[in-house]
């Protein structure tokens, strides 16, 4: 039988770091919360959370050289997953309040305001995954995943023209307005909603996460 994946949860500060801890440990992982550079950098997964402002969530990153470890890791093929804000700083940039602040740039685009009759946008949500998603692979296309943002990316301006380059998997929601709600690009893969408050369906997602470390 062989030993359980290593995933770092990344402790910069922000982001529901014990329920992240107890729904990986539920499904298997050998979890670890801390910020030491050499250990998220030789963990087998790296996993960012994210709760608050972009802008300070940006501030507690950088306090901890996490960019510099989402960067080095991404460069080796090293599984990174970004969850709800821990998403967000994974893009170019973030506007709050009329501030805008740079994000990590893994991916081109820009986190701004939720347009909905509510906001923030707050409970269970179904989505819209792509055909041969690994990460919702085995769920039910109804399976509802718990929300909690003001803030989201409305639109995926990446485009992938080499053949041999498998483009990025964009998952989309709606509420209001259509935003993105996953995304799997090669090793890295993030989530605006929480998996860790999900239930069974947030369950089998890390599971899937977790098989491909």
């Amino acid at each position: 039988m062989s030993a359980p994946k290593k995933v770092v949860v990344f402790d910069y500060g922000f982001g529901n770091i014990r329920s992240a801890e107890r729904a990986l440990a539920r499904v298997g992982a050998d979890v670890e919360i801390t910020r030491d550079f050499d250990t998220a950098m030789n963990a087998d997964g790296l996993l960012v959370p994210g709760v608050g402002a972009f802008s300070a969530c940006m501030d507690g990153l950088r306090a901890a050289r996490g960019e510099w470890i989402i960067g080095r890791r991404l460069s080796g093929g090293r599984p990174v997953m970004g969850i709800c804000v821990g998403m967000q700083i994974l893009f170019a940039r973030g506007i709050e309040h009329g501030v805008e602040t740079e994000g990590l740039d893994e991916w081109p685009g820009t986190v701004g305001p939720l347009k909905a009759p509510v906001v923030p946008h707050m409970g269970w949500n179904t989505v819209e995954a792509p055909a041969g998603s690994e990460l919702f692979a085995g769920l039910d296309p109804d399976a509802r995943f718990y929300f909690v943002h003001s803030y989201a990316v409305h639109d995926w301006d990446l485009e992938v023209t080499n053949p041999a380059i498998r483009a990025p998997q964009v998952t989309w929601a709606t509420h209001g307005e259509r935003f993105v709600a996953a995304v799997e690009n090669s090793a890295l893969w993030a989530t605006q909603f929480h998996p860790e408050k999900s239930g069974d369906a947030g369950a089998q997602l890390l599971t899937n996460w977790i098989g491909t470390l």
